[in-house]
């Protein structure tokens, strides 16, 4: 979402500083004055209105793994319309814009189904598939790495300029019903977000009333078309994507006290428009330096006198790198310049007819609002919108909306009494039949009234499952489930929930061990008490504790072996004395990555003659893999092994005591059972079992 903007045609960019950045400024003001020029002569186009969109796709290998192949992927689809983005599991398409009226969104659906069955068809033979959604449930912190950024000179470039502004690692903060913190050192965290943009094409004159009515919107628009509530299998807010954007490319770093207030290069905005698109570029110049230069040395003036329309590609270029939500665009259509506001709240997913249903309903709405809402910025103060927007992130169709002349209204109830009616209103405006539009329009009322958005599903689903496999397994089946289903050409609303037989072969959710490793750790330090290990070993059922330092480097492992065999071998008199973990940890422990594969984990284990290793990335502690991980996969190829033996056996007329053995293995129709999540109770059995072994051994 975003960072390919700067794909705007305008040749090379690189990183500028000194004599370059003077010069490119200089251009940039140049287009600013050229733009003022045109928009006083009434040089734009505005005879008609435009429609168009971008959507944004994820790439997935058979294991529902993000699949880095977009680069091949895009080499042999040879259509300009598809590009690549930040992620090399990421593709985005651009579709022709339409005149706004009828036959417009009929022409952007097939056109949408067209190239989607284009990529679908090539990415297969690289063995991957495509998935339309706002945050891959399946994308693990691993898949963020520099080396799976699209080998293009500008995103590297784009990476090199944030970090250069930031002067740190970039950061996410997330606090939903899990928080999520980390630390990440390039701009692959907004790979995390896919999204689906639309745009609207207005006059100068409109511009104003259009710009602000699009901001008040927003809020309403994101409550009802949130798909985006889990990352790194944490639940966090209905549309994590506003949150990630707005911190993944944040260049203002951590801030100090006393430090000034500074904006963020991602924002809703600080105000209403008053008077002319001038005012949003101006503000922006006004505060922002540039990230990128552009080999092109046009002069706006030499081609206005010319009779030429300029391309103004320093503003296009800068204008790509300052992320509204609600953005101005400049750009020329069939000779004739143009204004449109480009909508990047909406998230990409759950399905096509989602899609153009959410299409229909901002549009409607903003045709429908420029005659009965001319009055937003008197009607509204501006923080209350800004508020709506974070609320309806936060908490999609379940939010409350300041709304107009002091409303305050549920977000449902607003969208179905009195926003579905103007978006209606707003398409007949255009001459545009029921026929055509109550389809769109009804996928949303249908949505609103039963609640199912598509974070409401993929929440509901993952409940569902809650208990059953492994969190991969379950993400995995997430994931297969909203690809299916978005075959199907069902809307969301009338999706089942997903189940976790549905990632198929349950052998790829364990390939590595960044897939199944715990991650809720009990840790220590160096200068804590052993008696605090031995109690925490206790009251968890854990039989090793990772030591790390304040930065959560490992330093250590402290076994129940170590504890123990201390524990029996002091004296009465040493007993009374505080012995420290640094004591008696292991300092130089083995450890693997979550990339790891797991059979090279469980040769790294035997070879070592250890029962654990503690996985690290970056020199940070992130998880741990134990024996116990080990057993309960064996468990799994087992009861894989038991069911398809069973069913040989049913085949070829085995007797029944055979396949009642079997059956007990099974469930029905030969499904293998899963096991069942871990109670405190059978916890501590399985503990005080592996207890037993150990103090046997440590006493030998």
């Amino acid at each position: 979402m975003g960072l390919q903007d700067i794909n705007t045609g305008t040749g090379s960019v690189s990183g500028i500083t000194g004599d370059e950045q003077r010069l490119f400024m200089k251009r940039l003001l140049a287009d600013l004055r050229a733009l003022d020029f045109m928009l006083s002569r009434g040089d734009f186009e505005t005879e008609v209105r435009r429609i168009g969109a971008e959507q944004e796709l994820v790439l997935v290998d058979s294991a529902w793994q993000p699949a880095c192949k977009a680069v091949e992927v895009l080499e042999r689809i040879g259509d300009s319309h598809v590009t690549t983005e930040v992620g090399k599991f990421n593709l985005e398409f651009n579709l022709d814009p339409v005149p706004f009226g009828p036959g417009g969104l009929n022409r952007l659906y097939r056109q949408s189904q067209e190239l989607l069955s284009l990529i679908r068809s090539v990415s297969s033979q690289f063995g991957a598939d495509l998935v339309m959604t706002g945050i891959l449930p399946t994308l693990q912190i691993s898949d963020m790495r520099h080396d799976y950024i699209t080998p293009k000179p500008r995103y590297y470039a784009l990476n090199d300029a944030l970090r250069s502004l930031r002067g740190e690692d970039f950061e996410l903060r997330i606090k939903g019903t899990d928080d999520l913190t980390l630390q990440h050192q390039s701009i692959m965290l907004e790979a995390l977000n896919t999204s689906f943009q639309l745009h609207f094409q207005v006059t100068p004159a409109e511009f104003p009333l259009a710009y602000n009515l699009a901001q008040l919107l927003t809020a309403p628009l994101l409550a009802c078309s949130v798909n985006s509530p889990v990352l790194f299998g944490k639940r966090l807010w209905s549309e994590t994507r506003i949150a990630i954007f707005q911190q993944a490319v944040d260049t203002r770093g951590a801030r100090k006290p006393n430090e000034r207030e500074q904006l963020a290069r991602v924002r809703f905005g600080e105000g209403w428009i008053n008077q002319s698109v001038m005012e949003i570029f101006k503000n922006d110049v006004a505060r922002f330096r540039m990230l990128f230069g552009d080999e092109s040395n046009e002069d706006p003036f030499v081609e206005l006198e010319a009779g030429r329309v300029p391309k103004l590609k320093a503003l296009q270029t800068f204008n790509s790198t300052v992320y509204r939500w609600n953005r101005a665009c400049y750009g020329i259509t069939e000779g004739k310049p143009h204004l449109r506001i480009e909508c990047r709240v909406l998230p990409a997913g759950p399905t096509l007819e989602d899609e153009i249903a959410n299409g229909a309903f901002w549009w409607g709405m903003m045709h429908g609002g420029m005659e009965a809402l001319t009055d937003v910025a008197k009607r509204l103060d501006f923080e209350s919108a800004s508020g709506n927007f974070t609320a309806a992130a936060r908490e999609g169709l379940a939010c409350e909306l300041n709304w107009l002349d002091g409303q305050s209204i549920p977000a449902r109830n607003l969208i179905l009494e009195q926003l579905l009616p103007l978006a209606r209103q707003g398409w007949q405006r255009a001459g545009v039949g029921d026929e055509e539009i109550n389809p769109w329009l009804d996928i949303i009322e249908q949505r609103v009234k039963t609640r199912q958005t598509g974070a409401k599903w993929i929440i509901d689903s993952g409940i569902a499952m809650k208990g059953q496999g492994s969190r991969a397994e379950r993400l995995s089946s997430l994931t297969a489930a909203m690809n299916q289903r978005q075959k199907s050409g069902k809307p969301v609303h009338t999706w089942p929930l997903a189940e976790l037989r549905e990632s198929g072969s349950w052998s790829k959710n364990f390939q590595r061990v960044g897939q199944y490793m715990s991650t809720d750790l009990f840790t220590v330090q160096q200068e804590d008490l052993v008696d605090l290990v031995a109690a925490i070993m206790d009251w968890e059922y854990v039989r090793h504790v990772p030591v790390e330092d304040a930065e959560h480097r490992l330093v250590g492992l402290v076994s129940y072996r170590s504890v123990l065999r201390v524990i029996s071998g002091r004296s009465p008199e040493d007993r009374s004395k505080p012995l420290a973990v640094a004591d008696i940890m292991e300092t130089e422990p083995i450890t693997a990555h979550p990339d790891t594969p797991t059979l090279d984990a469980i040769e790294l284990m035997r070879k070592n003659r250890c029962s654990c290793l503690p996985i690290v990335k970056d020199g940070r502690l992130v998880g741990i893999v134990s024996e116990l991980e080990f057993l309960r996969i064996a468990e799994k190829f087992m009861m894989e092994a038991f069911r398809a033996d069973s069913l040989a056996a049913a085949n070829n007329g085995a007797a029944p005591e055979t396949k009642t053995a079997a059956s007990e293995l099974t469930g029905p129709a030969g499904e293998a059972k899963t096991p069942e999540a871990k109670t405190p109770e059978a916890k501590e059995a399985e503990f005080k079992t592996a207890e037993a072994k150990t103090v046997e051994a440590a006493t030998q």
